[in-house]
């Protein structure tokens, strides 16, 4: 008989994706029926319903650090998330729930603990988010990313700490680079930076980069992921400069040809989200990172200085985030193969294409329990 599990994970990518890296390959081995359980208004949704898993939607309250108004209600929007995360599991009667953080989640892992399911919650961070850290109360493995997260919990969860690094989909491993430059006629024969300026707070990317084409378009091919609120911009420069039409590519979003993206990228330049960097450092490529910091709670941060130490990355702080400081970290780079290839080593050690293994072991270590 199938083994049963039910993920949960919401309000944002990061809080997704990992957890259909695990999926995915759990489909793969075969033995299991999936299921993902979440807010049919968060971004989850829409996520999980192109991956095609059977999605059990529940209320969802928000959790905050602060005092609003609004937390009256969504009390009892966990209330209610709770009793329906009862109800439904023990319809669906998973073997395991496996959370991927978010503050969806913690009303069916508490369920869960209540109706003496087992559980396995992971966090992508170096420093848990606080859904995390309440989950971690009630779950069998409490999955971490590095040996640093070890220490942002207290010393009696030590026995069902678990290091596994971060889950990285497949799919990024088998990009193309000639395949989508050619498509996209675009030179072949020079460095790529990809910019990354369609996640949160993109303006800032978006505008810097603006900021430097000119200069920097001589040097490098850009493919630039602009977000919803950059693309016109970025139109209507190249409308303006038609001249660079075989080195520079803004694009809304590039869903289907992500994994080509980074095959062909030489450099990246984004935010610091932990399953960017760990994507980045799946397919080997170095990064220029500018951190979320305004409404963010330091994650990003702490992610970003983490990987500036391994040497896998530039980090600009605040001197340094204008567009001279971006621009001469660009060409610094583009201009030295030598640490470019450093770059790439240090890439490498991360081993970000084992973090599925280790989460499935981890989950089978569970089941068998």
């Amino acid at each position: 008989m199938n083994k049963r599990i039910v993920f949960t994970g919401g309000g944002t990518g990061g809080h997704v994706f990992p957890g259909l890296a695990v999926a995915e390959r759990l489909q793969e081995l075969g033995g299991y029926d999936l299921y993902w359980m979440g807010s049919r208004k968060g971004i989850e949704y829409a996520i999980v319903q192109r991956w095609g898993l059977p999605f059990i939607g529940i209320p969802a309250g928000k959790l905050r650090r602060y005092f609003s108004l609004q937390n009256a209600v969504d009390f009892f929007k966990v209330g209610a998330a709770m009793v329906a995360s009862i109800v439904l599991l023990l319809r669906y009667r998973p073997d395991l729930v496996f959370s991927k953080g978010g503050y969806v989640t913690v009303p069916p892992v508490f369920a869960a603990r209540l109706l003496r399911i087992p559980v396995v919650t992971h966090d992508s961070d170096i420093d848990p988010g606080l859904a995390t850290r309440l989950n971690a109360r009630v779950a069998d493995r409490i999955c971490v990313p590095y040996e640093q997260s070890r220490g942002w919990f207290p010393a009696a969860a030590a026995a069902r700490l678990r290091v596994t690094g971060n889950p990285v989909r497949a799919e990024i491993l088998q990009g193309d680079r000639q395949r989508f430059l050619q498509m996209h006629n675009l030179d072949t024969n020079t460095r790529v930076v990809f910019v990354q300026g369609g996640s949160q707070g993109a303006e800032e990317i978006n505008t810097l980069l603006t900021d430097i084409l000119p200069q920097l378009l001589p040097h490098a091919v850009v493919v630039h992921q602009t977000g919803e609120s950059g693309i016109e911009t970025a139109r209507s420069w190249l409308q303006e400069h038609p001249d660079w039409n075989n080195r520079y590519l803004p694009r809304e979003f590039f869903t289907n040809e992500y994994a080509d993206v980074l095959a062909a990228a030489d450099l990246s330049v984004s935010r610091a989200g932990a399953g960017s960097l760990w994507e980045l450092a799946a397919t080997g490529t170095p990064g220029i990172i500018l951190p979320l910091t305004a409404g963010s709670r330091g994650d990003q941060v702490r992610n970003a200085e983490l990987f500036a130490d391994s040497g896998m990355i530039t980090l600009l702080n605040r001197e340094t985030r204008t567009s001279r400081g971006m621009l001469a970290a660009v060409l610094e780079l583009l201009q030295n193969g030598e640490r470019l290839r450093g770059m790439q080593e240090a890439a490498a050690r991360f081993e970000a294409g084992q973090g599925v293994t280790k989460l499935i072991a981890v989950c089978e270590e569970v089941l068998c329990s």
